[in-house]
């Protein structure tokens, strides 16, 4: 009892024909197929180069285009040739001219000896199965495709459109249920010859030559109707990505392949050298006997396929840069944007810094440049405090600032004097920490020297951007977390909205708060409210702030008396 395989040949012959002879040495006859495109010039050289070795034959040719009837006219007649020539084989193993054995060829042999009746074909109805890419899964078996996808696409488009538009089906012959799954095969002789020599053949092999990449179909739908015991899955070790391209193997896969207990694996590259020393040509290094299980590196293959699809949070990717909201994640890490606190708090922002640990910058969209932390021109990553590069890509700006100092807090300031293109984008950013005092921005104004015309339309200006701005921050989209309070109620009572900003960014040094930053005087600040109020400019962000009130900065707690002994 031994095994043949049926190598579907197309590229790279020189690989091909050292993989076949690894085969042909542990006993296993191979019937080898060349793709009719081949040059009959390199078939012949092919062919010459194998005469020496027992038991390898070569079948007749047929063109191979991808997703179309050739494949599986070339599988038919190659196996056949296999079963008709080689009475001792008991299964054939389809295989192709990328594949490569990982394991021994006698483990294989031995393992389909212990299950002489079991076949190992991928099989599963178009409901089952996640994989179909192209958007084509139960009409692959009710439409025509009399063309390749690859070479006439448009065509292609055209037809399937034609016969969707004029409601053109056909009857699947029989009552067969179409199945589909991997290309790559195992079948028991007596399953297989079933399947090549029944009556019905000619109805099945005429239907099945309009599916639509019949190779996954075709033997995966017969099957279940022979077949006595179907093991549901490929003995060859085959990854596909998200596009329904094949995963190729290179060198520094090696371990990776090792892990995976598989008997074969495609596709190799070509010119992986040490994939082939070490697999065809050192059975010390050959893996352990145990169940073949491509699932213990399922995971990494899904994390590849997750960072290339979706790629890291906060780092943006040439093929989803054009594309709004296809990033993963607006930034890289959580940030905090104060709005109102530098005006109303004298030195907040190196007593924000002292108290949290993080990087505190200033106005980082200020109108004359970017006021980065400490009086810094440039910061990591190179990024210019220049507003001129700045302002030509805000959003890029501020992605790429959180994206270079990962594992370092970052918080800033900001309003309504400073660039507001950034605002949905910090807005719609979970990542974002956003606490505002409205009406801040007027205290600035209370103590210039300003003519009281000049101020009070710089007040309504101002005052109609932060409105906006608010309307963006309390938006049903807004997925930032938010926090915003009038003036007039901030002052009542600093501490607790202080420390609930320090709890949420979360690495304060203080557990609780016994001093906040010391407030700005704003004796008077009342009447100029009213000033404004009576120039005809209602100053409604800042809240209810009377007239006669007086707000003074709270005083400082007395110190406690001690002893020295």
């Amino acid at each position: 009892m031994t095994v043949g395989i049926v190598m579907l040949v197309h590229t790279a012959l020189g690989r091909a024909e050292q993989v076949a002879r690894h085969f042909a040495a542990a006993g296993c006859p191979v019937v080898i197929h060349v793709d009719k495109g081949v040059s009959r010039k390199k078939n012949d050289a092919f062919i010459k180069a194998m005469s020496d070795v027992k038991d390898v034959m070569f079948s007749a040719r047929f063109r191979c285009e991808w997703g179309t009837w050739g494949i599986v006219e070339a599988t038919q007649t190659a196996s056949e040739m296999m079963l008709a020539h080689f009475p001792k084989v008991r299964h054939v193993y389809l295989a192709s001219g990328s594949c490569l054995p990982l394991r021994p060829v006698e483990e294989l042999i031995d393992y389909l000896a212990d299950r002489p009746h079991t076949d190992f074909i991928e099989s599963a109805t178009t409901s089952e199965v996640p994989w179909t890419v192209g958007g084509l899964d139960e009409e692959r078996f009710t439409l025509r495709f009399p063309v390749a996808w690859k070479k006439h696409r448009y065509l292609f488009d055209r037809i399937v459109d034609f016969q969707r538009r004029f409601g053109l089906r056909r009857q699947v012959p029989n009552g067969l249920e179409p199945h589909m799954g991997s290309q790559w095969w195992c079948l028991s002789r007596r399953t297989l010859s079933a399947i090549l020599q029944d009556p019905e053949r000619p109805t099945y092999d005429k239907y099945f030559r309009y599916v639509w990449i019949p190779d996954e179909s075709y033997f995966q739908t017969l099957a279940r109707q022979y077949s006595q015991n179907i093991e549901s899955r490929s003995l060859t070790l085959s990854k596909f990505d998200f596009q329904g391209k094949p995963h190729i193997f290179y060198d520094d896969h090696l371990q990776l392949l090792r892990r995976s207990d598989c008997f074969v694996a495609r596709k190799i590259w070509p010119y992986a050298d040490r994939l082939y020393e070490a697999f065809l040509t050192d059975p010390a290094g050959a893996m352990k006997r145990t169940e073949p299980n491509p699932g213990k590196i399922d995971r990494i293959f899904s994390k590849a396929v997750e960072r290339r699809t979706r790629g890291r949070a906060g780092l943006y990717m040439q093929s989803r840069f054009p594309n709004e909201d296809w990033e993963n994640g607006v930034t890289a890490a959580p940030y905090s944007m104060f709005q109102g606190f530098t005006e109303l708090f004298e030195n907040f922002e190196p007593w924000l810094a002292a108290a949290t640990g993080a990087r505190v910058h200033g106005h980082l969209f200020a109108p004359d440049r970017a006021h980065f932390a400490d009086g810094q021109t440039s910061i990591n990553g190179a990024l210019s405090d220049s507003a001129v590069l700045r302002d030509y890509n805000t959003k890029a700006f501020l992605t790429n600032l959180i994206w270079n100092t990962r594992g370092e807090r970052q918080c800033f300031q900001f309003g309504p004097d400073d660039n507001q293109e950034i605002n949905w984008r910090i807005a719609k950013d979970p990542n974002a920490q956003v606490s505002v005092i409205t009406g801040a921005w007027a205290i600035p104004l209370f103590r210039s020297n300003l003519d009281f015309a000049e101020i009070r339309a710089v007040a309504a200006r101002l005052q109609k951007i932060e409105a906006e701005h608010m309307d963006v921050l309390r938006s049903p989209y807004t997925k930032a977390r938010v926090r915003i309070w009038t003036m007039a109620e901030f002052i009542e009572a600093p501490m607790e909205p202080l420390q609930g900003i320090l709890d949420e960014i979360g690495r304060t040094k203080l557990r609780r708060l016994s001093e906040a930053p010391r407030m700005v005087d704003l004796t008077g600040f009342g009447q100029f409210l009213q000033n404004l109020k009576n120039q005809g400019m209602h100053p409604y962000l800042m809240g209810d702030f009377p007239i006669e009130r007086e707000v003074t900065a709270p005083p400082r707690p007395a110190r406690r008396p001690y002893l020295v002994r």
